[in-house]
C-alpha cells in the first residue's frame, strides 16, 4: 500500500517537472521581485546582515556564522516551500499540482541562460566591445572592464557549460528524487555560493560553508551533467571524439572539483580554448587553460554553445525519467 502511494505521488510529480521543464523553455524565468530565487536571495542577505552583527569579525566567528547561515536558510526555504505544497494541496488538488508546476518551473533556468547570453552575441553583434562587457557583467563573477572580445566571449561560453549543470541538469536531478521541495534547497545553495561564496576579503571565511556546500551537492550532478553534454555533441552538430579527450585530460582543471566537468566538455566540443587567467575584484587569479586552442573562439561560439546546452538538458530529462520509470516498475 505505501509503495503503491508513493509510486503514484512519483507519477503526480514527474508532470509537474516536465510541465515546469517545458513552460521554462517557451516562457523564460518569471520576472520580478517575487520571483521564487529572488525570494530566496533576499533571504540570503537578511540573514548575513543580522548573522555578522552576532558573530565576532574574525575567523573563527565568521565561519560559525556562515554555517549558521546555511542551516537557517534551508530550514527556512525547506518550510516555506513545504507550507506553499500542502496549502495548495489541502485546498485543492488541482490547486496543488498548478503550484507544483509553477515550482518546477521556476527552477529550471535553460531559456533565461540562452537569453542573457544571446545578450552578450547580440551586444558584441551590434552595438561593440564596451556593450558586450556589460552585458556579460550581469552574468559573470569576475571583472569584465578589461575584457577584450575574445574574454567577452570565453566568459559567455564558460558560464553556459557552468550553468548547463548548475541553472538546468543538476535541480532536475534533485527534482525528480525529491520533488521541487528538494528542487528549492539546492537552489538555495547554489543561490548562497553566488552571493557569498567568493574567496575574497569579504566573504573568505563567511562563504565557506556555502560554498563547500554547493561543491558537495554539485559533485554527482556536475559529473553527469557532463556526460549528457559528450552525449548530446552530434546533436548539437559538434566534435564528440574532441570533446571526450579534453574531459578526460581537463575535467580537473579548475580550482572547483566541479566546474572543469562540464566546461572541458564544452572546450573540446567547440574546439577552442577555456579558462585562464582572470580577474576577481582587482586581482589576477592565475588559472590553468582548459582545452587546446586549435581555432581562435567566435562570437558564433555562443550560439554553438547554447546548443550543446539545450541538447545535454534534453538527453538529461529523457534518460532521467527513464531512469525512473524503470525504478517505479520494480518497486
Amino acid at each position: 500500500m505505501i509503495i503503491r502511494i508513493i509510486t503514484n505521488y512519483w507519477t503526480f510529480v514527474s508532470f509537474s517537472i516536465i510541465i515546469g521543464y517545458f513552460a521554462d523553455l517557451l516562457i523564460g524565468d518569471p520576472r520580478g521581485m517575487w520571483h521564487p530565487i529572488c525570494l530566496i536571495g533576499r533571504i540570503i542577505s537578511g540573514t548575513e546582515k543580522v548573522l555578522r552583527k552576532i558573530f565576532p569579525k574574525k575567523k573563527s566567528g565568521e565561519m560559525v556564522g556562515g554555517i549558521f547561515l546555511v542551516i537557517i536558510v534551508l530550514v527556512v526555504t525547506g518550510v516555506i516551500a513545504t507550507a506553499v505544497l500542502f496549502a495548495g494541496f489541502y485546498v485543492h488538488w488541482i490547486l496543488g499540482f498548478c503550484l507544483e508546476c509553477y515550482m518546477c518551473y521556476a527552477i529550471f533556468a535553460t531559456k533565461s541562460l540562452r537569453v542573457e547570453s544571446m545578450k552578450v552575441f547580440e551586444a558584441l553583434q551590434t552595438k561593440g566591445l564596451e556593450e558586450g562587457r556589460y552585458a556579460v557583467s550581469m552574468i559573470v563573477g569576475r571583472d569584465t572592464k578589461t575584457l577584450n572580445e575574445e574574454g567577452v566571449i570565453k566568459a559567455t561560453v564558460e558560464t553556459i557549460a557552468e550553468n548547463t549543470s548548475d541553472g538546468v541538469i543538476a535541480p532536475m536531478i534533485y527534482m525528480i528524487i525529491g520533488g521541487p521541495i528538494l528542487g528549492f534547497l539546492y537552489k538555495a545553495v547554489n543561490t548562497m555560493d553566488s552571493m557569498v561564496g567568493y574567496k575574497n576579503e569579504k566573504y573568505l571565511y563567511f562563504g565557506r560553508a556555502a560554498a563547500k556546500t554547493d561543491d558537495a551537492m554539485n559533485f554527482f550532478p556536475a559529473r553527469l551533467s557532463a556526460m549528457f553534454m559528450l552525449w548530446g555533441t552530434k546533436m548539437a552538430g559538434l566534435d564528440r571524439a574532441q570533446a571526450f579527450r579534453i574531459y578526460v585530460r581537463d575535467h580537473a582543471n579548475h580550482a572547483s572539483p566541479n566546474s572543469a566537468q562540464t566546461e572541458s566538455v564544452m572546450a573540446g566540443a567547440l574546439g577552442v580554448q577555456l579558462a585562464g587567467d582572470a580577474w576577481y575584484f582587482g586581482k589576477m587569479v592565475h588559472k590553468p587553460t582548459i582545452g587546446d586552442a586549435l581555432r581562435k573562439i567566435e562570437k558564433l561560439d555562443i550560439l554553438r554553445a547554447n546548443k550543446l546546452m539545450y541538447a545535454g538538458s534534453g538527453l538529461a530529462m529523457m534518460a532521467l525519467f527513464i531512469a525512473r520509470w524503470l525504478i517505479t516498475l520494480f518497486l
